[in-house]
């Protein structure tokens, strides 16, 4: 499951979350309970905003899941961590 950035301008807070593609969160109290996080004192009804992040899928397959490079010194031409 994809893991995606949510901002809600009225608090300045930035929660991270797992959820399916297909499932839209619009406002500080989904993504709250989403979270598991207590809303405080902001409204559950503020809206917040999807970030765009280089979010990743972990297959189980380095090679599918382009965790591994194929690079013989690694990602980068470096020592991969994940190799």
């Amino acid at each position: 499951m994809p893991t995606y950035e949510y901002y809600c301008p009225a608090n300045h807070k930035t929660l991270e979350v797992m959820h399916s593609m297909s499932r839209s969160v619009t406002t500080w109290g989904e993504l709250c309970e989403l979270s598991d996080t207590q809303p405080g004192k902001t409204a559950s009804s503020e809206p917040v905003e999807k970030l765009l992040s280089a979010g990743m899928i972990v297959t189980g397959d380095k090679q599918a899941s382009g965790l591994d490079c194929g690079n013989p010194g690694g990602c980068c031409g470096g020592g991969c961590a994940m190799s």
